[in-house]
């Protein structure tokens, strides 16, 4: 069906339409005199025809802008007048006939911007008094007119003049040049950044800021100065920051040989940024919640996000900054690779099984999803309206499985020679998929062209699998299918080249040999066909099956299993990540069960044998803290619900939540005294470390008070009252709101009146209660949305208190259609000001269709709503929707 919308459809960009840029910019000279209604912009790009271009005759000078006031502008030294400028809402061209066509010429303009008015955070914007810039991925266009595409690259002068009293601090890309003082109380820094770059990396800083600083030194003996910049009074909190950055700088000259280029890095902490971090040159852009940490206000999981993200920006220096992509459609390119790189570091820095599992368990949550809905799309797609609307899981994530099977398929030593191919050949370039993978193919000798489907091609595959064992013959036979579903615009879809890690076990739980490498003797497959039967030659014994090991690709396994072999495989294999799939696909099973039971109008009695198999798992003391904590989290909503959908059923939210609650108390009936046990064991009090070894300990301990205090609301009030860190206190008060205990209401009063001044904390505050199973929780919304601390216009309390609604399956997807009318109504006032953020939550209404009639008309009219609104929405929601009801 089509959005409700008669407005005109914008006409989208498709990659088929790609041309080298007629034009192309040398240098840029760019001077800020800031001030908050009307900074002015004064550009001066050496510029010249592109030699490459594809078209021979003279071509207007195109350039791209937006929101922009024109004071003035000329070429080589010559005013032009308005007459001779076309300007629209989107640019400013000059005609050909006034451009040189045979010589290098000057493009100079001075444009008027104000910073303060910008509450779309892109371009050049204030937060809370501070200048900042945003530009990936057309931002730049709202500084000053220009090319603004990433295949144009250049060298970037700076110079930056602002009141001294209120922003002392002036920053931007590469290395400072002078600064000195200027009349009635100004000042100004210049700095040079002598790497060429596209406009999107482009970064400015002015404010009131404190640096935090260290010093490292590169594997070839240059010292490079770090600055961590803050607001004042939370200069404390940089430290952990600052410690990732060293380990990843180092990390990454071990593992991919990538050593800094620059004798100054600086990461700015911003509190209003619609992204988690920016990796601009030089200069990175963070959300502040990915900066800022103590024990006494951030959790163990916003350490290891600092971890992760940090170290993420930081790579980009190379896989982004260095070689960047040259258009935007290659966007996972730079993404998906800097994803895999960032995985691998924190899976070094920590547990390798258990982040391992927890990036399975995100992609899962997020691009299983999308890959199965409407707005499913290749990690390459081929057209966009908006591209700020492609910054998704399938380009991050499944882009990162994408590079992580070509690490299996070629093995460790290959992928390095491979990497080390790209970066040195395209250094300095703006590059694309193609040439990324024919360094793989050069230095592996292997035609990959069948591979290079993944990233054209939308959907998850599934596989079919059958099994037959010969025992006179000794042979061990596995057929595998593969198939993918049809997504929008993809009716056919051919085979795809998937890695898969395999291992065979015998009666006693031991590994069968089969060739493969280590002890868990695992073997990698090959699948290229619709169908493929690998044959285990010398099999003593009928095996037990261990597939898809270490997730070796981003596929759907469709396989019948017994609950039997659920449990064997959760006891004896010897694949981290294969043993807690087992034990998660044992809890589908089992919710599966409890949801017929529930739709069947009885009374649920399964679970049992679910819950003997967890009690002997959590009991092998060889396993570690962290690994018990993922096996004790039962699959979410919204995993059962995509289950259903697979199957052809009509999700049912009711029953699903039901279920849920269901098993959680069954668990915690049946397993109270090992959840004590391990409460205890690791509930001693513990001067407060973000290690993994310590924060696994606090994993396991948190997730049995998740249990516990289903069964008795003192036991989780007790530790919110004592605890020593926020990850304790943090759990604490989760475990209260989720169970509904009676004693919820007054630990969140004191929650807020102890933290109320921090902004990460109260977004927390906000998000906790946006994720209560309350049968009332719109009732509640609506009164949150009241509180005088609901800062709406800020991209981390909208993103916590409205997408954490829409992420609480129950209640967003209630059948009286309140939560979905309640979310859209804040969609479009958000769309108002930040299409970026409007567009990125709307997607949660992207499952609508796995829902019964009633649901699905409720679903239907709300967006059919924010598209009928007085003021038509963005081109961002408007892409978004149109696609989720086409």
């Amino acid at each position: 069906m089509r959005p409700d919308d008669s407005a005109p459809t914008p006409a989208p960009v498709l990659l088929a339409d790609y041309a080298p840029p007629p034009y192309l910019i040398d240098t840029v000279r760019l001077t800020f005199e800031l001030e908050p209604q009307a900074t002015r912009v004064t550009a001066a790009l050496a510029m010249r025809r592109n030699p490459a271009a594809l078209v021979e005759a003279p071509q207007d000078l195109r350039f791209d802008g937006r929101s922009l006031k024109l004071i003035a502008a000329s070429l080589d030294g010559r005013p032009l007048p308005a007459a001779n400028l076309r300007i629209d809402e989107e640019s400013l061209s000059v005609p050909a006939a006034l451009v040189p066509q045979d010589a290098p010429f000057l493009w100079e303009c001075v444009t008027e911007i104000a910073p303060v008015d910008n509450l779309a955070l892109e371009g050049l914007y204030m937060s809370k008094g501070m200048y900042c810039t945003q530009c990936e991925a057309q931002g730049f266009r709202k500084i000053t007119y220009f090319l603004d595409r990433p295949d144009v690259m250049a060298a970037y002068e700076v110079r930056i003049e602002a009141d001294k009293s209120s922003c002392p601090a002036l920053l931007s890309n590469g290395d400072p040049l002078a600064r000195g003082d200027l009349p009635e109380g100004r000042h100004f820094a210049e700095w040079r950044d002598p790497h060429r770059k596209p406009s999107y990396l482009f970064a400015l800083v002015a404010g009131n800021l404190i640096a935090h600083e260290d010093r490292f030194t590169t594997a070839s003996g240059k010292p490079v100065d770090l600055r961590i910049y803050v607001r004042p009074g939370d200069e404390n909190r940089c430290a952990y920051a600052m410690d990732s950055l060293k380990r990843a700088m180092r990390w990454d000259e071990e593992a991919y040989g990538c050593e800094y280029d620059l004798g100054l890095f600086m990461i700015v902490a911003v509190d209003d940024f619609n992204m988690g971090a920016m990796e601009n040159k030089g200069l990175n852009i963070f959300n502040s919640k990915y900066v800022l940490a103590s024990p006494e206000t951030a959790t163990d999981a916003t350490y290891v996000n600092i971890e992760s993200i940090v170290a993420h920006e930081y790579f980009h220096n190379w896989t982004g900054d260095r070689v960047t992509c040259r258009d935007w459609f290659q966007l996972t390119l730079k993404e998906g690779l800097t994803v895999f790189r960032d995985q691998c570091f924190t899976q070094d820095q920590r547990s390798r099984a258990a982040h391992r599992i927890a990036d399975v368990i995100a992609l899962r949550g997020r691009q299983f999803a999308e890959d199965a809905g409407p707005l499913a799309h290749p990690p390459r797609p081929r057209s966009y309206l908006e591209i700020n609307n492609f910054y998704t899981a399938t380009v991050y994530e499944k882009g990162a499985e994408i590079v992580g099977m070509l690490h299996r398929l070629l093995g460790p030593e290959l992928y390095r020679k491979a990497t080390d191919l790209y970066l040195s050949r395209h250094d300095g370039e703006a590059a694309t998929l193609e040439q990324f993978l024919a360094c793989f193919e050069e230095v592996s000798g292997r035609d990959l062209q069948q591979f290079f489907r993944w990233w054209t091609q939308a959907g998850t595959p599934r596989l079919k699998l059958s099994e037959a064992y010969d025992p006179e013959a000794r042979r061990y036979a596995l057929t595998v299918a593969q198939q993918v579903p049809p997504t929008p615009g993809e009716p056919k879809k051919e085979p795809l080249h998937v890695p898969l890690a395999v291992g065979l076990l015998g009666a006693n739980g031991a590994p069968l040999e089969i060739g493969g490498e280590g002890e868990a003797q695992t073997k990698i497959l090959e699948l290229t066909a619709p169908e493929q039967v690998f044959v285990f030659e010398e099999i003593a014994e009928k095996p037990t099956l261990s597939f898809l090991r270490d997730f070796s690709a981003p596929v759907i396994v469709e396989r019948e299993v017994e609950d039997s072999e659920r449990a064997f495989l959760l006891t004896h294999d010897p694949d981290p990540f294969n043993r807690w799939e087992a034990g998660r696909d044992f809890a589908r099973s089992t919710l599966r069960g409890l949801i017929r039971e529930i739709q069947a109008g009885g009374d649920p009695t399964g679970g049992e044998d679910y819950a003997r198999a967890l009690g002997a798992t959590l009991a092998d003391s060889r396993l570690e803290p962290a690994y018990k904590a993922l096996l004790l989290a039962t699959p979410p909503a919204e995993e059962m619900a995509s289950e259903a959908a697979q199957r052809g059923e009509t999700a049912d939210p009711e029953a699903i939540h039901a279920a849920k609650t269901r098993l959680a108390r069954l668990l915690a009936r049946r397993l109270e005294p090992e959840l004590r046990a391990a409460y205890a064991e690791f509930g001693a009090p513990e001067p407060y470390s973000p290690d993994a070894a310590s924060a696994g300990r606090r994993a396991l301990k948190n997730a049995a008070l998740g249990y516990l205090a289903a069964l008795d609301g003192d036991f989780a009030a007790r530790q919110f009252d004592s605890a020593a860190n926020m990850t304790d206190e943090a759990a604490a008060l989760s475990a209260l709101v989720a169970a509904g205990a009676p004693q919820a209401e007054a630990a969140l009063a004191r929650f807020h009146e102890r933290w109320r001044k921090d902004p990460q904390l109260l977004d927390d505050w906000f998000l906790r209660q946006a994720l209560a199973p309350r049968a009332d929780l719109v009732e509640r919304m609506e009164a949150l949305t009241r509180h005088p601390d609901f800062e709406w216009r800020t991209p981390n309390r909208f993103r916590a208190l409205i997408g954490g609604f829409m992420a609480n399956h129950w209640r967003f997807h209630a059948a009286d259609g309140s939560g979905y009318r309640f979310a859209a109504h804040w969609i479009g006032r958000m769309d108002l000001l930040n299409p970026q953020i409007s567009a990125r939550i709307a997607k949660g209404f992207e499952t609508w269709q796995r829902y019964d009639e009633t649901r699905q008309a409720q679903a239907r009219a709300a967006m059919n709503d924010m598209l009928r609104a007085e003021r038509k929405p963005s081109k961002n929601l408007y892409e978004i929707l149109s696609k989720i009801l086409e």
